[in-house]
């Protein structure tokens, strides 16, 4: 039995290191690709591009892998949406390609009441077929600290990982509505004992501005 549970933990250690490196990959090469041509837009055409706020409710659900905890949040997000290709495809799936910065606030309720921060990069689809409702599919990572006393995360500094579903609904010329649903992985990749990782849905609804 000892060495089943052994066993175990070496995979998950093992899977965890996989998957921070593909994240870290990911926020690198993101963050390059951003710096390279131009956050501020000094070099790169930001006529599309849209920021907004979104904010919704989270929680983990102790047996999905390996997480034992049950976490609730309620979330913030700020977030920097910038259209990288436009005008991809036709029919059912023309839509673009955009990438996506984040300043995600998760404020945790239960079991402790605190804050965990985070940034995010992430790659987007956008569906534009319908001008009134744009489905998109969005995925990606980055670095989270936790200031939550959480059972079984045994380091401040973690990784996280997302993929989700969302739609865009137009309002006025100025303001979009935003629903999205995500699945949300949080862990520190084995680095720091103990390793119970957080996997989590999240449900959101946001503003662009």
């Amino acid at each position: 039995m000892m060495m089943q549970r052994k066993t175990v933990s070496q995979r998950a250690k093992r899977g965890d290191r996989r998957l921070a490196g593909m994240v870290l990959a990911v926020s690198v090469l993101c963050g390059l690709f951003l710096a390279a041509n131009g956050w501020a837009g000094i070099f790169l055409d930001t006529t599309n591009d849209s920021y907004a706020i979104l904010t919704g409710y989270g929680q983990s659900f102790p047996g999905w892998g390996m997480t034992t905890q049950r976490v609730e949040t309620i979330d913030v997000v700020l977030r920097h949406n910038h259209h990288v290709i436009e005008n991809i495809g036709s029919g059912w799936y023309r839509g673009f390609h955009s990438t996506i910065m984040e300043l995600p606030i998760h404020i945790v309720t239960s079991p402790d009441v605190s804050t965990m921060i985070a940034l995010n990069f992430l790659a987007t689809y956008t569906f534009t077929a319908d001008p009134d409702w744009q489905p998109y599919i969005f995925g990606g990572g980055g670095p989270v600290y936790s200031f939550a006393d959480i059972p079984g995360m045994g380091a401040r500094w973690n990784g996280n990982y997302q993929g989700g579903i969302g739609i865009e609904h137009p309002l006025n010329e100025a303001h979009h509505l935003l629903l999205e649903l995500r699945y949300h992985h949080i862990s520190n990749a084995g680095l720091k004992e103990p390793n119970e990782p957080l996997n989590s849905v999240k449900a959101l609804v946001g503003f662009t501005f």
